[in-house]
């Protein structure tokens, strides 16, 4: 299945406390399991004025559907086509 980054231009939110991404974290969830298994959250990074958030979606509409529910912003929504770590460069 498809994998997808996500980029939220949100102000701040590097600045964001723990209480606030625990908020947003949950509020993702909740619509996630209204949605159903097929879009899966893996992970986000708080960087700046950005969260970049990594789903498992079969498509980009099922990705921004879920931004649209949640009340977040879905700036950029990018197939990943490739994943290199230090792995790949291995003997």
């Amino acid at each position: 299945m498809p994998k997808y980054i996500i980029e939220r231009e949100i102000p701040g939110a590097s600045k964001l406390t723990q209480q606030e991404l625990k908020a947003i974290s949950q509020k993702s969830c909740g619509v996630l399991d209204t949605m159903g298994p097929k879009i899966q959250w893996l992970h986000s990074y708080v960087a700046g004025d950005k969260i970049y958030c990594v789903y498992i979606s079969p498509n980009e509409q099922m990705v921004r559907d879920h931004a649209r529910q949640g009340g977040f912003p879905a700036n950029r929504v990018t197939e990943i086509s490739s994943i290199i770590d230090p792995t790949t460069g291995g003997a």
